[in-house]
């Protein structure tokens, strides 16, 4: 275990605003990270920093879980594979599909570590990270002790799991196991997806050149934190309901809408663009040009800029469609 003191969460986020936190805990054994979330009080938990944004200094302790490993469970036509919480998610989609397993070739190069893709059930181009969900184990701030959740008793939504709601901040999740197959259904059914496998002229696409359609869709629309500092997509896609979209169609004949279940979910990225935020700046805060839904850092914004810049989006679309936003990335503060 490595302690940090007054440590710069900069390097820790891919938004890259400059924030500190009193202490740093940098934990790459299990027996550690029990010991430090039974002694210090209500930590936070980092992984790949992909899905936070501070919003100024932080008064509290913060545990970054950088637990390496991956194991093949059952080796069989469906294996059960079990990774820990601080391995590099896409590093992971490429290690499968090195290893001729799919399921999880349409997450490329979703940002973040393993730990926090149940938290948030990571979604893209048609698949969940539910879909190929077995269980998780975590451990239990305070007490310590370790527990088993099942994809069912993990309640996952869409971008939720009980890991935002009720259990928030009191597990920490040390390592994932997912059912992946060796016989390949690959989805294609995302318009995007098919679109460029089409103009690659690939007939039959295998799990290696669906991720790398995946791949390439992101890069062409999606900054590099490494080069823009973002958290992906900053907010949800609204769901509403059945009526209200009818009645917004009258209005906007062209808004996009999706059927969810007895409600439709509407592409955030449509609405705020429609607002007029897309490629729009204010100080060293944007939206980004290439997809509205990114909001990016320009220069040495601030946490609180950000937060700013995002709430008058907020207002902006509700006023304009009477449809609320939600942040999908996390606040710290």
């Amino acid at each position: 275990m490595e302690l940090i003191n007054n440590a710069s969460l900069k390097s820790y986020t891919t938004f890259g605003v400059e924030a500190a936190c009193d202490h740093l805990y940098r934990i790459e054994d299990v027996e550690e990270l029990k010991l430090a979330v039974q002694y210090l009080d209500q930590p936070l938990i980092l992984g790949g920093g992909s899905n936070i944004l501070p919003l100024g200094s932080i008064h509290r302790n913060v545990l970054r879980v950088e637990l390496k490993g991956i194991q093949i469970i059952n080796d069989s036509d469906q294996p059960l594979v079990k990774i820990a919480a601080g391995e590099i998610w896409h590093e992971v989609v490429l290690w499968a599909i090195a290893n001729n397993l799919g399921g999880i070739e349409n997450l490329s190069l979703i940002p973040g570590t393993v730990g926090a893709a149940p938290m948030q059930n990571i979604g893209a181009y048609g698949v969940e990270l539910a879909n190929v969900f077995h269980s998780l184990e975590a451990i239990e701030i305070g007490s310590g002790q370790l527990v088993t959740f099942s994809n069912e008793e993990c309640r996952f939504g869409y971008r939720e799991s009980v890991f935002k709601t009720e259990l928030r901040n009191k597990f920490v999740i040390i390592n994932v196991t997912l059912r992946l197959s060796r016989q390949h259904q690959v989805d294609i059914s995302y318009g995007a997806i098919q679109q460029t496998l089409n103009d690659w002229h690939i007939e039959k696409p295998t799990i290696r050149d669906v991720s790398k359609a995946v791949i390439h869709i992101r890069q062409s629309k999606l900054p590099d934190p490494a080069e823009i500092g973002n958290a992906g997509s900053f907010f949800k896609n609204p769901i509403i309901s059945s009526s209200q979209f009818q009645l917004l169609k009258q209005e906007y004949p062209y808004m996009p809408g999706y059927p969810a279940g007895d409600h439709v979910k509407v592409p955030a990225g449509w609405l705020i663009e429609q607002a007029g935020w897309k490629g729009k700046r204010i100080g060293n805060v944007g939206c980004y040009e290439k997809q509205a839904l990114v909001l990016v850092n320009l220069g040495n914004a601030k946490g609180e800029e950000v937060w700013s810049f995002a709430q008058e989006i907020i207002e902006s679309v509700r006023i304009k469609f009477n449809v609320q936003l939600t942040p999908e990335v996390n606040l710290w503060s």
